[in-house]
């Protein structure tokens, strides 16, 4: 939660006001994200959050698979364990790349 912290003062310092349920989830869409531009070689699948759910849609945007959160919320599943959180979401961007 440091770095969650850290992160909102210098969002501040450059005139943006984020609550930590924000910087949290730009976190997890930026982590999830990297995990997919990585398993792909590159930016062909685009992750969006959609509600409570990260949607993937591929270059022709169609959606290609979804991402749930293991517990209530992706903001819970990070304060319970960042760790265990970012494993999810590679093994989920794994399965969404399908494995290309």
């Amino acid at each position: 939660m440091d770095e969650v912290q850290l992160r909102q003062l210098q969002l501040k310092q450059h005139g943006e006001d984020k609550t930590e349920d924000e910087v949290i989830n730009q976190a997890v869409l930026d982590i999830f994200q990297g995990f997919l531009d990585q398993i792909e070689d590159g930016h062909y699948d685009t992750a969006n959050w959609q509600n409570e759910t990260l949607v993937v849609t591929d270059i022709d945007g169609d959606q290609t698979a979804t991402v749930t959160p293991q517990g209530a919320t992706f903001n819970a599943d990070f304060r319970e364990s960042a760790e265990k959180l970012m494993l999810y979401l590679e093994q989920e961007a794994v399965r969404a790349s399908g494995a290309r």
